[in-house]
């Protein structure tokens, strides 16, 4: 399906691995020009050029912790005017909810409510001006599902998802959606991590670790970043429009729920 987005501009954070990078290969994919972003700049160097090398469009590399205003600076310098925004970060580790300080919960408050907010406040009027912008916030399953140890993660994106609840009703006139993608257990180097954690804590092997995880899931398997950034390049398509103010369940059917 030819998504009608040919020649549009995107930024997509935290995406030089992991969900991010799917989402950035999707979206070059279908003709799009990017703006990457990562801490590693060896790493980000490596998918920004597989992506020239595969798709053949423009891609601008932004190092930096898109938390960091001058990271948001440099971000919107490198393009200042982008149809497609797509917001991700890390969050927090596991930790038991006892052991949060003030300043750990004000970090993650930033990194998962206050960062997606300051780059939407930034590019928002200037989509509704020409007519198209397309607005996809990568959260998780946890505003959802409760997810012991991920506490702060869950509270502020699920923040994030009331704050933009309203703000998507204001613009959706102007062409402009903002939806939310909730990732549930996907094969990338933070589930791997938690897959070995659990492993030893149980006692046990990773394998049987894995085989327990996707036991519970009704797939039966983990999902993939190419799979979830094709639902996110959907959502950024010309076809998705009416599409708005939605939260998108990509978990495999693990999220039990008639609505």
């Amino acid at each position: 399906m030819d998504l009608g987005i040919r020649g549009k501009k995107a930024i997509v954070c935290a995406s030089s691995r992991g969900l991010g990078k799917g989402c950035a290969l999707a979206l070059a994919d279908a003709g799009c020009d990017l703006v990457l972003n990562g801490r590693d700049s060896e790493v980000l160097a490596a998918t920004a050029e597989e992506i020239r090398r595969v798709h053949k469009v423009s891609v601008s590399e932004i190092v930096g912790d898109v938390s960091a205003p001058d990271s948001q600076e440099k971000l919107l310098a490198a393009c200042p005017d982008p149809d497609i925004l797509i917001n991700n970060n890390g969050g927090p580790p596991r930790k038991d909810f006892r052991q949060l300080s003030r300043e750990s919960m004000l970090e993650g408050v930033v990194q998962n409510m206050v960062t997606p907010i300051e780059l939407i406040q930034a590019v928002i009027d200037g989509m509704a001006g020409r007519g198209f912008g397309r607005i996809v916030n990568i959260t998780s399953l946890s505003v959802y599902m409760p997810i012991e140890g991920l506490d702060l993660s869950s509270g502020a994106r699920a923040g994030l998802t009331a704050f933009l609840a309203g703000v998507s009703r204001t613009v959706a006139g102007s062409n402009v959606t903002i939806n939310n993608i909730l990732p549930g257990k996907m094969d990338t180097d933070r589930l791997r991590g938690g897959i070995r954690f659990g492993a030893e804590q149980a006692g046990t092997s990773q394998d049987v670790e894995i085989a327990r995880q996707t036991g519970e899931i009704p797939a039966r398997r983990f999902g993939t970043a190419d799979e979830f950034g094709r639902a996110a390049a959907f959502l950024c398509s010309d076809h998705a429009g009416y599409i708005t103010g939605q939260n998108l369940l990509i978990d495999g059917g693990l999220y039990t729920s008639a609505f």
